[in-house]
């Protein structure tokens, strides 16, 4: 049996999110986010259960950094509530948030462990939201804003800045299919707050540029390879859109390409953009395809796609033979899938690092 060794140099380590762990949802200055609304709000969440107290991370990082030196770990992946930051999303700014990350990153640098922090996964300050969160440009400023005032505060501390955790389900989960904060239902809406997302997060870019020179500066996002369910036209074709709807929408912009031709076509075909791309400005796609240091990528599963599915989370073929079965999430267990994916990413985009 051959044998795969992981090079020298490959970092360890594990991944959190703020909402997820932090807890203190309304302490210290903390302002209300998009998560803390959508579970507080009856019937979004099941069992009404919600991060208010989470693992209570906010209060026990000591704890926790003890933990992750105790199994080793060398690096940890975290991301920063905006709204801990700036409870408004712009504006003032709330020193017992910046004290509390500063605190963090200097504990896991005291026990040998990289900090590495991500501006946003998913929980918009729901002031932003009732301006019109990411569906309004302006949002995207308020991003950079944010981006200025962290790295200022920990910039001289930190090598590696991530922008964005997972766009894809900021914009189609929260805004498309509804079933993540801030639960809206509208494809037209999803569309614009993804071109905001990626807005933002090459503005936020050039932030970090100029406030963290020799730091790297990367994107992370979820693709999902995908392939059809048999060599039918048909399904070639769902796969198509698919593909443009989940993976292209986003890279290609990120990499230096417009949106996808076929995937704005098949947009207008299904009236999800009344208007064409009436949101892209010029110099859009300039500002959006900074350069970067790093791709990073998060693999769930694989899509395997059949015509006639409309099902765009679940889109997995009956004839498809899961060799390890599912998770508990429903999602099929296919270890393959990474390899497809590194090779599939590579091949089309020559990222620096994956």
């Amino acid at each position: 049996m051959s044998e795969w060794v992981f090079p020298e140099g490959f970092v360890w380590g594990a991944a959190t999110s703020a909402y997820q762990i932090e807890g203190a949802w309304n302490e210290d200055g903390k302002g209300e986010s998009i998560w803390d609304r959508f579970a507080h709000t009856p019937g979004r969440v099941l069992n009404g259960d919600t991060g208010d107290v989470a693992a209570d991370h906010y209060h026990r990082w000591p704890e926790d950094i003890a933990l992750m030196r105790q199994i080793g770990l060398k690096a940890y992946r975290f991301s920063i509530a905006w709204a801990r930051i700036l409870p408004e999303g712009r504006g003032r700014v709330n020193p017992a948030g910046l004290d509390f990350y500063e605190r963090l990153v200097d504990g896991l640098l005291e026990a040998g462990i990289t900090p590495y922090p991500t501006l946003f996964h998913w929980d918009l300050p729901q002031a932003l939201e009732d301006e019109g969160g990411w569906s309004r440009r302006d949002t995207a400023y308020a991003f950079a804003e944010y981006a200025d005032v962290i790295s200022r505060r920990l910039g001289d501390r930190i090598q590696d800045w991530t922008t964005h955790n997972e766009v894809t389900c900021a914009s189609l989960l929260g805004h498309q299919l509804g079933i993540h904060a801030p639960g809206i239902c509208d494809w037209y809406t999803a569309l614009r707050a993804a071109h905001h997302l990626l807005l933002s997060h090459g503005l936020a870019v050039q932030v970090l540029r100029a406030n963290c020179p020799k730091a790297d500066v990367g994107f992370v996002i979820d693709p999902i390879p995908a392939e059809p369910a048999s060599p039918s036209p048909a399904d070639y074709a769902e796969y198509r859109w698919f593909d443009g709807y989940h993976n292209r929408w986003f890279l290609d912009p990120i990499y230096g390409r417009e949106y996808p031709a076929d995937v704005i076509s098949e947009h207008i075909r299904r009236g999800h953009l009344p208007n064409g791309l009436d949101f892209l400005q010029a110099g859009d796609y300039d500002l959006i395809s900074q350069p970067l240091d790093y791709l990073g990528l998060n693999y769930y599963r694989r899509g395997v796609l059949r015509a006639g599915n409309e099902d765009l989370v679940n889109n997995i073929a009956p004839t498809a033979n899961p060799p390890e079965g599912y998770t508990e999430m429903g999602w099929e267990i296919y270890p393959d899938g990474l390899f497809n994916l590194l090779l599939q990413m590579w091949l089309t985009y020559r990222p620096l690092q994956l």
